[in-house]
């Protein structure tokens, strides 16, 4: 077992359960990063914060300081002499990552003019590619928007990624990877869902530019 599942499940017993959903979702992004691929992220509420937090662990150094490769730094030094060392030093390797509840304008303008519960779907239908997957966090398993974001990721040819609460609700089944925390109140649901993704991004951090 991965050294961040084996510390995952001794912090939190009681999602031993979840190990191997966890594992399945990470051989996902993992295929998805070295396929060029990227991830999109949706959810309400609590799980619209939790979409932001899990692009800011991705798209920057996490655990690692994630250095730009020597060759880019050149290209760095060359194109700006008098900025390209101060550039070179200070980017960091990312892992792309798109938060579909950030775009305020956007999704205001498609719940107003067309459908409040397509803002997710028309969203994965513009950016969404068959090498990229969507994650998409919902602590009932039934949230409507994300519920269609999903339908429209699997018909594009996108793998998709769930995580819920303990049924799944329909998530369960529409979903190629679904992670099922065993908790039912939506605050324990979603407590757990932040040491799970935490544990992914880790993971994928330590796959694509090591310790």
């Amino acid at each position: 077992m991965n050294e961040s599942l084996i510390k995952l499940t001794k912090k939190y017993p009681e999602l031993e359960t979840c190990v191997g959903e966890i594992q399945a979702a990470f051989e996902v992004l993992r295929e998805s990063y070295r396929s060029g691929g990227k991830l999109l992220i949706c959810g309400n509420g609590g799980s619209a914060a939790d979409s932001e937090h899990i692009v800011g662990e991705l798209m920057k150094g996490f655990m690692s300081k994630r250095p730009v490769p020597d060759a880019f730094r050149e290209k760095l030094l060359q194109a700006a002499p008098e900025d390209g060392a101060y550039i070179a030093d200070r980017l960091q390797g990312a892992l792309p990552a798109i938060s579909l509840v950030s775009h305020t304008a956007l999704i205001t303008a498609y719940a107003n003019d067309v459908a409040a519960d397509l803002i997710f779907a028309q969203q994965v239908y513009g950016y969404g590619k068959p090498q990229d997957v969507l994650l998409g966090l919902s602590t009932s398993g039934n949230s409507r928007n994300v519920l269609l974001a999903v339908k429209t990721a699997r018909a594009m040819g996108l793998k998709t990624i769930g995580m819920t609460g303990r049924t799944g609700g329909a998530m369960a089944s529409c979903c190629d990877v679904c992670i099922r925390v065993p908790h039912d109140s939506t605050p324990d649901v979603q407590e757990r869902h932040l040491p799970i993704y935490h544990a992914l991004c880790i993971m994928l951090e330590e796959e694509f530019f090591g310790r």
